[in-house]
């Protein structure tokens, strides 16, 4: 249940003391909030505000009162800088060891960190919920998998903190050395990026881990502010930290629960950078009605894909989740593919797709995915099947989408 006034507080806060927010709130009084109709009549910001304010034009406390910043990547254009105060800091440990007793974890387990560290947000927020909890961390951070295997066998690891794309990494080499009777882990908290449904249950059942989808960004605080539970029927989200909201992505138009869309986010709490109808550009939905675990937090669906993840071939708009979907639907594949669009020698657009497949007629396969495409999304694409692990693999996040129509 939402309470407005911790809502309305929020927006005082940030219209008075953010630099940022006084220049986009400039002749509304936050004051005069009376209820939801009045907040979704405020701007919506995006990371395309947040880089103009580079690079501490978010600040909303004292200086000498932040005690740590973080960065996005700034692959897709200038990086943005978030600071954090000590309170800011502490909340996000709150948050994430939430996150890990509701993922089942307890003292008594061993955590195997291996996200990054450094300005991105991940290792350490994962490091700082675990000791929050009170388990045992071991920060490994990412790469060295030999160096990663051999901790998970000698300190008996019982979870396991990565991205979807090294966790498959992790689960294959385990099950090529033939460590799965050896090793201890028990669950995966796996976020960062989307992942499909194959998967997961690759990497589940090569690890024998049950598996938690966690959900965050840098702009808002980092991954911890949701998390699956074990009924996996969505991710629960700290409403008691931020407010979400799920729009319409085209026309802004708030839109009920059930119904997908693209997630807002209002932190409640921040103080270094507090953040206003932030769109995320993720695409879920709010999950109406309580979950079946009992606990009355809110509930995200799981990321379907992000806004600008979308391709434009031939005017079909595509989404990564349309191409998990055929992939799941078509026997004898696996998880793991990518997608190439450039122009034939006609100058027509046209879609190349590799996808991983342990069939013994990968050319049947290949032609199933082709007549799948053309009759799920419309579009006509080249398809060729290849053995088992011959995909590249990534440390971190793995590209899946390469269109060389600007080249």
């Amino acid at each position: 249940m939402l309470d407005f006034q911790k809502l309305k507080k929020a927006v005082v806060y940030a219209a008075g003391s953010s630099q940022f927010y006084r220049g986009r709130l400039r002749g509304f009084d936050p004051r005069e909030l009376r209820g939801l109709d009045d907040f979704t009549r405020l701007p919506f910001s995006d990371k395309y505000d947040l880089r103009h304010a580079y690079p501490l034009g978010l600040l909303a406390a004292p200086p000498e009162e932040i005690v740590r910043v973080h960065s996005s990547s700034g692959t897709t254009g200038q990086a943005v800088i978030i600071p954090y105060t000590r309170q800011d800091v502490e909340d996000w440990a709150t948050m994430f060891a939430r996150c890990f007793a509701l993922a089942g974890v307890t003292r008594a387990d061993r955590v195997q960190i291996t996200p990054g560290y450094g300005l991105w947000t991940a290792g350490i927020g994962f490091q700082a919920g675990c000791e929050k909890l009170g388990a045992m961390a071991v920060p490994t951070g990412p790469g060295n998998t030999e160096k990663q295997l051999q901790l998970m066998l000698d300190l008996q690891s019982t979870v396991i903190c990565a991205t979807a794309s090294y966790a498959l990494l992790l689960a294959e080499e385990v099950q090529k050395r033939g460590l799965a009777d050896k090793i201890n882990l028990k669950r995966g908290v796996i976020g960062s990026e989307r992942w499909g449904e194959l998967m997961r249950r690759r990497i589940a059942e090569q690890l024998r881990i049950e598996l938690f989808d966690i959900y965050g960004l840098t702009e808002i605080y980092g991954p911890g502010i949701a998390i699956d539970c074990p009924s996996h029927a969505g991710m629960h989200y700290w409403d008691d930290f931020i407010y979400c909201e799920v729009i319409d992505p085209a026309t802004g138009r708030v839109l009920p629960e059930g119904e997908t869309g693209e997630i807002v986010v209002t932190t409640l709490r921040k103080e270094g950078a507090p953040l206003l109808r932030y769109r995320t550009h993720d695409i879920s939905r709010l999950i109406p009605g309580q979950c079946p675990c009992g606990r009355s937090y809110p509930r995200l669906d799981r990321i379907v894909g992000r806004t600008d993840d979308m391709i434009k071939v031939k005017g079909v708009n595509i989404y990564p989740g349309q191409i998990e979907d055929i992939l799941r639907q078509t026997p004898g594949l696996s998880s793991e593919y990518y997608i190439e669009i450039d122009y034939d020698e006609n100058g027509k657009e046209r879609l190349s797709m590799r996808a991983e497949s342990a069939a013994a007629d990968r050319a049947a396969v290949s032609r199933a995915v082709e007549r799948t495409f053309r009759a799920k999304i419309g579009l006509r694409v080249r398809c060729e099947c290849v053995g088992l692990g011959e995909l590249p693999r990534s440390e971190k996040k793995t590209r899946r989408v390469f269109d060389k129509r600007a080249e």
